[in-house]
């Protein structure tokens, strides 16, 4: 069973957010309560209360309706890249700007094999050389065998939030994980398995089919 009733339309906030929105919030509203007393608070109020009302638009976290396909997106964005791998695998490269959900979801089901923090740099996501930046490399057992997916960081998401452990059951569009401000993910199709996307299309987590069927 998913962690998302498949008709609801509900919005949640992300978890992993509290250290950045909670003293946010806290700061907006401590100052809007001083402006009663005196107008000049309005000053930092008003911005304060401004990048409350982004955050908390940044970390939506809403239930999906989840599509149908052997392998769904992980990330909300547009497909970036796709590249054939040395070892017969096809990687889709998905970006993830600021405006997307950050909540990265399950692409099959199946068990947690592995997950592994690798550290790494802040490059931009779009750069060539991002492959190398601070990520989080998961395994997945699944009927179509291991499945690769990589939650990357970029320039200015510099903290990756797995949900998860190894050994962890999940089923097909699961929360797995938040990327703060967005970056990329990677997943690796397995060998004879064709990419039904293509590079500039937009993708929706748990919903997009990426496999060909």
């Amino acid at each position: 069973m998913s962690d998302d009733s498949a008709k609801s339309s509900g919005i949640r906030l992300a978890r992993g957010v509290s250290p950045w929105l909670l003293p946010t919030a806290a700061t907006a509203a401590a100052t809007a309560l001083l402006t009663r007393k005196d107008r000049r608070w309005a000053f930092a109020a008003v911005p304060l209360s401004a990048l409350t009302g982004g955050m908390l638009w940044f970390f939506r976290d809403p239930d999906r309706t989840f599509g149908k396909g052997r392998v769904l997106s992980p990330a909300d964005g547009v497909v970036q890249s796709i590249d054939p791998w040395p070892d017969g695998r096809t990687r889709v490269a998905i970006f993830m700007s600021p405006l997307n959900v950050h909540v990265n979801r399950a692409p099959l089901a199946g068990n947690v094999a592995s997950v592994q923090h690798v550290a790494g740099g802040f490059l931009p996501a779009f750069n060539k050389d991002s492959d190398q930046n601070e990520r989080v490399v998961w395994h997945f057992e699944t009927a179509l065998g291991d499945i690769e997916m990589v939650q990357i960081a970029g320039a200015v998401a510099r903290r990756i939030v797995p949900y998860l452990t190894s050994g962890a059951k999940v089923a097909q569009g699961d929360r797995i994980g938040l990327i703060r401000f967005g970056s990329r993910v990677d997943i690796y199709l397995p060998e004879g398995i064709s990419p039904a996307v293509s590079v500039g299309e937009k993708t929706v987590a748990g919903v997009t089919r990426i496999d060909r069927g």
